[in-house]
């Protein structure tokens, strides 16, 4: 039995959990459909073990589940059976932190809108050096290093033989914070030019005069997944990464991204306004 399921494993058995209770059945119910104990139905809805695409084809059978698409879409999460590269920092950083990476290696598009931090997949390790300079409570020397390590590696999905694609609204007041001071600012400016630039990558700016907009005062941070019903939101908050996947949650969050992408300007004046503003340093 797993003592720390990762962030994917509790999001299937939360899923399955939904399926359930929408059928109207109980963890006893259901373990008498399958002709096994009720505790073990809860430690399959809890990540706590693990489930075969047979069984979860089983139980959508047993719940009426016609939606063989999302059905199809819990298997594929049981397929998996290599440790990822972030369970090497299990005993080094938050686990959220090591969810995040698990979902972003998953993820068939990644959506963000930022207002004063440029996205962490976007940030130059000196950048985060910065940021993460910051912390409340202060972080160690290693502790930093480790962080900036984790970012870089996570970074990876846009450089993979099949990338994963990215959309990005940055506020024009990210783009002038200088962590590190102008030189470093630059930097990171124009290796954000060299990102818009890929073919899976989009980088919108909002210009100040912009004015205000819904969704202006906080970070966003939406996952596709395989499915809709499978998408989750990140926010990043002060004691770290929070996930929403609610249906209402992934509702407003996909309005006000759509509302905030609609405000900023194109990929090519964005890159033109980031480049004004990297030669005015």
């Amino acid at each position: 039995m797993r003592t720390h399921p990762t962030g994917r494993q509790l999001r299937l058995g939360a899923e399955l959990r939904k399926l359930r209770e929408r059928a109207g059945l109980t963890a006893t119910q259901t373990g008498l459909l399958l002709g096994v104990k009720q505790n073990q139905i809860s430690n399959m809805e809890a990540g706590r073990v693990g489930v075969s695409p047979e069984r979860i084809r089983a139980l959508a059978g047993h719940y009426g589940s016609k939606d063989v698409a999302v059905v199809e879409a819990l298997c594929g999460m049981t397929t998996v059976r290599t440790r990822g590269w972030w369970e090497e920092y299990r005993e080094i950083l938050p686990a959220p932190l090591l969810d995040l990476a698990e979902s972003e290696h998953h993820a068939g598009l990644l959506r963000t809108a930022v207002t004063v931090h440029i996205p962490g997949l976007f940030q130059t390790p000196e950048h985060a050096r910065e940021i993460f300079r910051q912390d409340v409570p202060e972080l160690s020397p290693p502790d930093i290093e480790h962080r900036i390590s984790f970012r870089v590696k996570r970074q990876a999905v846009l450089f993979r033989e099949t990338p994963t694609t990215q959309r990005a609204v940055i506020h024009e007041a990210a783009l002038r914070m200088q962590f590190g001071g102008a030189a470093v600012t630059r930097r990171q400016l124009r290796h954000l030019i060299e990102l818009s630039e890929l073919d899976h990558v989009a980088v919108q700016v909002i210009p100040f005069s912009a004015g205000t907009f819904a969704g202006s005062g906080q970070s966003i941070y939406y996952i596709h997944g395989p499915v809709p019903e499978l998408d989750s939101v990140n926010l990043d908050q002060s004691h770290g990464p929070v996930f929403l996947d609610a249906e209402a949650q992934l509702e407003k969050y996909r309005v006000l991204l759509g509302r905030i992408e609609a405000i900023a300007l194109p990929p090519g004046e964005s890159r033109d306004h980031i480049h004004t503003i990297a030669r005015n340093l």
